[in-house]
Order: structure tokens, then C-alpha cells, then sequence
């Protein structure tokens, strides 16, 4: 038996599978935060069109934080799990910082071919259901965030829930 995510959104619900053969400690550690609530009332507070779109700060939660969207995370880190999975479209892996090691809640689902991400973030994961989606957060409008790229959403593209499900 294996499980899934489902991440509901304002715009609607897409389902990931998890790669546990490749990333085992990040997806533990991404059902774990989605079974505590970790996620849920989240937003993906970063859009690069044609890219990736980015969630999972807690702070996102709090308007009054935006200045520091992108900074937050749950108070601990995974070690990276580089692997061979390629980051194409709909593919989701772990944020983080210049330290390899960094990552904690921030994820990143891809809106197209990023394959110079390979082996250099940890992917462990793939969009199974709920494409349309996708594409309907990757367009949301964009205006210049705190370090000038155009990545920052007009408006906001909540996360209501994030759910792990069995599947047989």
C-alpha cells in the first residue's frame, strides 16, 4: 500500500505520488508535516512563470510576515537525497538554500523541463492527477518580490490543505 498528497488549493486539487525509492527521509519527512497541519493555510508565495511555482513557508500564513516569506520552515533539516529522477513538468522537490542540506518545508512543483536541477535538488515526487491546476497557479500574475525577480503573486494562491492518502 502506498499513499499520495493531496494538495487542495483555491484553484483546485492535484494529487502527488511519492518516489520513497529515492528520496525515502523527505517524503517521511513531507507526510509528516502534512499530517500535522504544517502546510495547511500555507501559499505558494513564489511564481516563475515557465519554471516553478513554490510553497511550504509557515510564515505564509501570517500577511504581516511577507517581507519574510521564503525564510521560514519547520525548525529542522533534511539531509539532501540528490538522485537520477529528472525535474520535468509536475515534478515536486524540496527548496533550500546554498547549503545542500538546507531543506525543511519548502517545496517547489515544476512547470516545465528543469533539468539543471538534477542531482542537485531533492525531486521525490510527481503530479499523478490535477495538471489543469498547475497550469492555473504557473499563470498566475507576478510583480517584482524583495530580490527583483518577478516571481511574487498579485494575489494569493493559498494552500487549504495538504492530505496524505492510501492508495491500494
Amino acid at each position: 500500500m502506498s499513499e499520495q498528497a493531496i494538495i487542495k488549493t483555491a484553484h483546485g486539487e492535484m494529487t502527488v505520488e511519492f518516489w520513497p525509492d529515492v528520496a525515502p527521509k523527505t517524503v517521511e519527512n513531507f507526510k509528516k508535516l502534512a499530517r500535522d497541519g504544517f502546510y495547511d493555510g500555507t501559499a505558494f508565495h513564489r511564481i516563475v512563470k515557465g519554471f516553478m511555482i513554490q510553497g511550504g513557508d509557515p510564515l505564509t500564513k501570517d500577511a504581516s510576515q511577507e517581507s519574510r516569506w521564503g525564510t521560514g520552515g519547520p525548525g529542522h533539516r533534511v539531509q539532501a537525497e540528490f538522485n537520477e529522477r529528472s525535474h520535468v513538468r509536475g515534478v515536486i522537490s524540496m527548496a533550500r538554500s546554498q547549503d545542500p542540506d538546507s531543506a525543511g518545508s519548502q517545496f517547489f512543483i515544476c512547470l516545465a523541463d528543469a533539468k539543471f536541477l538534477d542531482r542537485n535538488y531533492t525531486a521525490f515526487g510527481k503530479l499523478v492527477s490535477g495538471d489543469e491546476v498547475l497550469e492555473k497557479l504557473g499563470n498566475t500574475p507576478t510583480t517584482a518580490g524583495g530580490g527583483g525577480e518577478k516571481s511574487r503573486p498579485t494575489s494569493r494562491v493559498g494552500v487549504e490543505s495538504i492530505r496524505i492518502v492510501a492508495v491500494p
